[in-house]
């Protein structure tokens, strides 16, 4: 998948004649060394060529983003009790954990491939349990193995920067306070984070070699508008229930630090959407009260409205993922649009089902464990955890194992009462 399919083809066999010719006995390293200078050369154009003038409206200074967003309610009415807190909070935590590790085994796959494999196995499709095993090669998972994400083998929750984004976020909250900067993010990624990938990798590369944020989102990173942001928007959501500006407040914060203009609007999008699912019972609903929290004009935005949209009008899910598929033909698979789009497809399609809504947004493929773990904490705060599916969080027990540095398990539950701790400081302060 990719805009420009031609130049990995032409790479590739430029390659294959480098190595033919090494083996055959010619000195290589001129052309190589040239080919290493043109291409850092090449990427420096690339990085300073500027975006023409356009519909979209995509600021990245938080003032700026609060001035290009439309008129909304930012406070909605919260008439919770602490138990009713604690369950939609305990639900929310349920959801991501058990979409995260549905969406796992087939991480990374095409639609068809997911319903192959599904067929393979002789699993249901649509999708109704978790997986016997997993579509690839037989390799870790981070720091932990593949094999403790199948049904088989489920007995907690295992290491994923889809769940580990979460706690850090609950770390920050705790440490730096719910007045935390940018530059609070950056240190405690520096205390617990021993790895990242993409947009995060680069952001944490750039700490290390003492670049400050927000400015550790611009060097060296492609990756600017890739999902990484939107799978860190859980815990300002859980923190702000009923407040939908102040959990965009929060993860423009945190998204500063390795996103910009629609990466920021991802997180913030998501953030904001939980919030109001701890006290909106209707999805659309959801979905449209978190549209005013982002630039009216962004891609984001118009990604959104267009999911939205199509998800009335064409009342079958695959007739959405297939719309949905041409619009973002050649964008990367962990790309924020395109991932934004199946999870609202699924989070429509499921119909505040808790099976469905993961089982859909999966069977969407691109960035599964992104997409239904997102679904999964919308509806868990929905739902509460009370109203979820036994067979869906019965496997995951009470444990949630990590890759943080001196950080590393949990008990769900604990998480859930700590969440609920902040969010109580959070709204004595905003509501």
């Amino acid at each position: 998948m990719g805009y420009f399919n031609e130049l990995n083809a032409g790479l590739d066999f430029l390659q294959r004649w480098l190595e033919l010719r090494k083996e055959q006995g010619a000195d290589v390293k001129p052309v190589v060394k040239d080919i290493k200078r043109s291409l850092a050369r090449w990427t420096k154009e690339v990085e300073a060529l500027k975006p023409k003038p356009g519909k979209y409206i995509e600021p990245v200074p938080y003032n700026d983003i609060l001035a290009a967003r439309p008129k909304g309610p930012r406070k909605l009415e919260y008439n919770l009790t602490d138990d009713q807190l604690y369950d939609k909070t305990l639900g929310a935590l349920l959801g991501r954990c058990a979409g995260c590790v549905l969406g796992i085994p087939v991480e990374g796959r095409s639609k068809d491939a997911i319903k192959d494999w599904a067929d393979k196995l002789g699993q249901p499709y649509p999708l109704a349990e978790y997986w016997d095993d997993y579509l690839g090669a037989n390799a870790p998972h981070y720091l932990d193995r593949m094999d403790v994400f199948l049904k088989p083998n489920l007995d907690h929750v295992g290491q994923d920067d889809d769940l580990v984004y979460t706690v850090i976020g609950l770390l920050i909250l705790e440490q730096a306070g719910i007045d935390f900067t940018v530059d609070d993010v950056g240190k405690l990624w520096l205390k617990y984070l021993p790895l990242a990938c993409t947009a995060e990798r680069r952001a944490l590369d750039n700490l290390k070699d003492g670049i400050k944020p927000p400015k550790t989102a611009l060097r060296n990173n492609p990756f600017m508008e890739w999902i990484g942001a939107d799978i860190r928007s859980d815990p300002w959501g859980y923190v702000a229930p009923g407040l939908p500006e102040v959990a965009a407040d929060l993860a423009c914060r945190d998204a500063s630090l390795s996103h910009i203009k629609n990466g920021t609007y991802g997180e913030m999008y998501f953030s904001a959407a939980i919030a109001a699912a701890f006290v909106v019972d209707d999805m659309k609903q959801v979905l449209k009260i978190a549209l005013t929290e982002i630039p009216a004009k962004s891609r984001m935005a118009e990604t959104v409205k267009e999911s939205i949209k199509w998800c009335e009008t064409d009342g079958d899910w695959e007739i959405t993922w297939a719309r949905i598929n041409d619009k973002y033909k050649g964008m990367h698979g962990a790309h924020t649009l395109n991932n934004a789009a199946l999870t609202i497809m699924g989070l429509l399609y499921g119909q505040n089902d808790f099976e469905k809504t993961i089982s859909i947004t999966v069977m969407g493929g691109l960035d599964t464990d992104c997409t239904a773990a997102t679904a999964g904490s919308i509806l868990g705060a929905i739902l509460g955890a009370k109203n979820l599916p036994k067979k869906w969080t019965n496997p995951l027990g009470d444990r949630l194992v990590t890759y943080l540095i001196d950080a590393e398990e949990y008990s769900i539950k604990d998480l859930a009462q700590r969440f609920c701790k902040i969010a109580k400081e959070v709204r004595a302060r905003y509501a």
